[in-house]
């Protein structure tokens, strides 16, 4: 088990992937504990979890970031609060719409949607194809060619939990950059896989 000291710090904010690995096992479950608490919807779970987790590295990763290493778990736990905070107070501001009700489709779409809807397709797969190789090859793996998960894990030689981190960094680099080419946000589009099948991205 690694201590928590400066050198820890150090290897977190360098980005060591075994101590990222650590982190992330050590305190995952110790989020979930609390945010079980709170939360119902397993999904929502996760997703608190893995912003306090990004926003935990961030931090680490900026000039200054966190001094006293004995304070991460302390400093952990107040950005999973506040997560939770901003979570709730976007809810009461946009309740959701009850889960039993489908989402309106078009059943017959003109062909300029077609259209529009083949030419995104190619910009996400641009966009990819430019990404750092460690990056191409997950997002490619998971949404493209639709692999299994652990295989993907035993591939690159991390767990379950480390791919959720990894993957949700791979997402956010691949949103900035599409944002820096296409001068606007991606708005959730199926890419075709190898299967021909439709997976959301």
């Amino acid at each position: 088990m690694h201590p928590f000291d400066d050198g820890y710090l150090r290897r977190l904010a360098t980005g060591d992937p075994d101590v990222e690995r650590h982190f992330v096992a050590y305190f995952g479950e110790l989020i979930r504990i609390k945010v079980r608490t709170r939360l119902r919807q397993p999904q929502m779970v996760e997703d608190v979890c893995q912003e306090t987790f990004l926003r935990v590295l961030r931090t680490l990763r900026k000039p200054g970031g966190l001094r006293h290493a004995e304070r991460l778990g302390a400093y952990v736990n107040t950005v999973c609060t506040n997560v939770l905070l901003e979570l709730f107070r976007a809810q009461s501001k946009h309740p959701q719409a009850p889960d039993d009700i489908d989402d309106p489709t078009d059943p017959q779409p003109d062909a300029e949607s077609g259209l529009l809807a083949e030419e995104r397709q190619r910009d996400v797969r641009r966009v990819i194809d430019e990404l750092p190789e460690r990056d191409r090859r997950l997002l490619r793996a998971i949404f493209i060619e639709e692999r299994d998960k652990d295989d993907v894990c035993a591939e690159l030689g991390i767990n379950r939990e480390y791919l959720r981190v990894m993957l949700h960094r791979a997402k956010r680099h691949f949103k900035q950059r599409y944002g820096v080419a296409y001068g606007e946000d991606l708005v959730p589009v199926a890419v075709e896989t190898k299967g021909g099948s439709k997976s959301p991205f």
